[in-house]
């Protein structure tokens, strides 16, 4: 069943963020070692205000576990979302004018991350998720949602042209170039 995530749902939620993300986490977080952004990151998935917090996650559970989940928010709200991130860097370490690169645009509903549990793919939740993600999109007013994929990874692009997304340029974030792909979703009621 897809709905909002709880702050509760950290220790689940946490494996599958590190899944979707990888080595962003360290950017996150400031860190080099991907243990310890990953911890980092678990204190901000349960505060609000930042591109983590269970406020902006989605998840999908089957008999009370959690089988995947999707991080979004607006474009218009990125910068802001990033601020607790860049403030704990320059707090903890010193370093002034860190900076995390901005993966969506004003105007943009962007889906930041998006995993399922290897137990569960080939179900359809990563699709659920997603339609799920387009329709909050659309409640919250956004005529545009976007996200980015790794080049090589294959899979993941297939599956957004299946579902609508065009690539729109590409965006180099942590080191790694991505394709940046966009969509036009449309209200449940279009589609009938």
């Amino acid at each position: 069943m897809i709905q909002a995530a709880e702050k509760e749902d950290g220790a689940e939620v946490m494996p599958l963020l590190h899944a979707a993300i990888g080595s962003i986490a360290c950017s996150l977080a400031g860190v080099d070692d991907e243990a310890e952004a990953m911890g980092i990151l678990a204190v901000f998935y349960e505060q609000e205000g930042n591109r983590i917090s269970y406020q902006n996650v989605i998840v999908d559970k089957h008999d009370g576990v959690i089988t995947g989940i999707l991080v979004c928010y607006g474009g218009d709200d990125a910068a802001a979302l990033d601020r607790p991130f860049i403030e704990r860097i320059e707090l903890e370490t010193g370093r002034i004018g860190y900076s995390i690169t901005q993966e969506t645009q004003p105007g943009e509903f962007y889906l930041d991350s998006i995993a399922v549990d290897e137990q569960y793919q080939g179900m359809g939740i990563a699709k659920a998720l997603m339609a799920a993600f387009e329709a909050k999109a659309i409640e919250a007013g956004y005529s545009l949602v976007s996200l980015i994929v790794e080049e090589y990874n294959e899979r993941a692009h297939a599956l957004y042209v299946k579902m609508g997304y065009v690539e729109d340029g590409v965006l180099e974030v942590s080191g790694h170039v991505y394709k940046r792909m966009v969509k036009r979703p449309m209200a449940a009621e279009e589609v009938d």
